[in-house]
């Protein structure tokens, strides 16, 4: 049985905890969880053993791989290749621009000692990469077409609260059914930013703040807002705490294109209730591959593309030819 540890415990952490309950991944044990916070104040609903992150190279050997789940801004920038250098790694490092650099960094470290990396899971980038991989591949006269939504974003929610006057935010990400429309029936439009998405914010404000500065500050962020129309609802922490606690989130994945003079279209779609619950459930089938990969003498960093889908699954080859073939 595979030893596991989790490295961050926030909601992704609690994602991955829950999914290596799942009796469907009974080849695989949660042995520890490392935290930068007090391990003391950290009650894990496994019960498993809460450990400061500083601890964690006293365990070397222990531990088969760590599936890390800091945020992409600063943790697993500084965080994975230190770790990725002494255990297998999987993370959901998401800030796509930044991809090609990370995996520079984590292939060097995670390459010393043999060890594997498989960065970047989750499901954009990881699922929605290989939707895109896939379509391409197949349609290659055509356009990739990818719609996130309707969801709660944490970045952009992030982005709001840290408005002087803002006490809490939730963003949702919304896609455009006219825009959704047009691409399915194989028009292949060329679409705008604004095209594509709107998005809703639900806002706490402080008691006497400025409302109308508050709503000009989000309509106008570059980077977050201002290339989209956006609707600001200003609302009671009551009313926040109980209509958006949830994270839910999902999108589409749509190549349009041609083959010959016919009008072919693939989609590929998430509906998610819990978004760190799946992208938890994915991080973990990806940890058994990174094992598998390195009992092939693999190593290195590695992203969704590199991994073949037969090393997700517990079941054995004749069983997923049987039953999926």
């Amino acid at each position: 049985m595979a030893k596991v540890a989790i490295c961050g415990y926030g909601n992704l952490g609690r994602g991955v905890e829950k999914a290596l309950s799942n009796p469907a991944n009974r080849d695989m044990e949660l042995v520890a969880i490392f935290t930068r916070r007090n391990p003391e104040d950290i009650h894990p609903a496994s019960g498993v053993g809460v450990i400061h992150i500083d601890e964690i190279y006293n365990y070397v050997g222990e531990i088969d791989v760590v599936i890390l789940c800091g945020g992409s801004a600063k943790d697993l920038p500084e965080q994975g290749p230190k770790i990725a250098e002494y255990f297998n790694t999987v993370d959901s490092f998401d800030t796509h621009a930044k991809i090609p650099g990370y995996y520079a960094a984590m292939n060097a470290a995670s390459i010393k000692d043999g060890n594997v990396s498989i960065i970047s899971v989750g499901w954009d980038p990881g699922m929605f990469s290989l939707a895109r991989l896939y379509g391409g591949a197949i349609l290659s006269d055509g356009k990739d077409y990818t719609f996130w939504g309707k969801g709660v974003s944490q970045g952009h929610s992030d982005a709001i609260r840290r408005i002087d006057g803002v006490l809490d935010a939730k963003q949702y990400t919304v896609p455009i059914e006219e825009a959704m429309d047009r691409v399915r029936s194989g028009e292949n439009p060329t679409l705008s930013t604004r095209e594509k998405h709107k998005r809703v914010c639900y806002v706490v404000a402080e008691e006497g703040a400025d409302l109308e500065r508050i709503e000009r500050e989000i309509k106008e962020m570059p980077n977050y807002f201002a290339d989209y129309d956006t609707t600001v609802h200003f609302v009671s922490e009551e009313t926040l705490e109980k209509e958006h606690s949830a994270m839910p989130h999902g999108g589409f994945v749509i190549r349009s294109g041609n083959t010959g003079e016919n009008k072919q279209v693939i989609e590929y779609s998430l509906k998610l209730e819990s978004n760190p619950e799946f992208t938890g459930s994915i991080l973990v089938a990806y940890a058994r591959a990174a094992l598998r990969l390195k009992e092939y003498g693999m190593s290195g960093a590695k992203t969704v593309f590199d991994v073949p889908p037969a090393m997700l699954t517990p079941k054995s080859k004749y069983d997923i030819m049987k039953e999926l073939l």
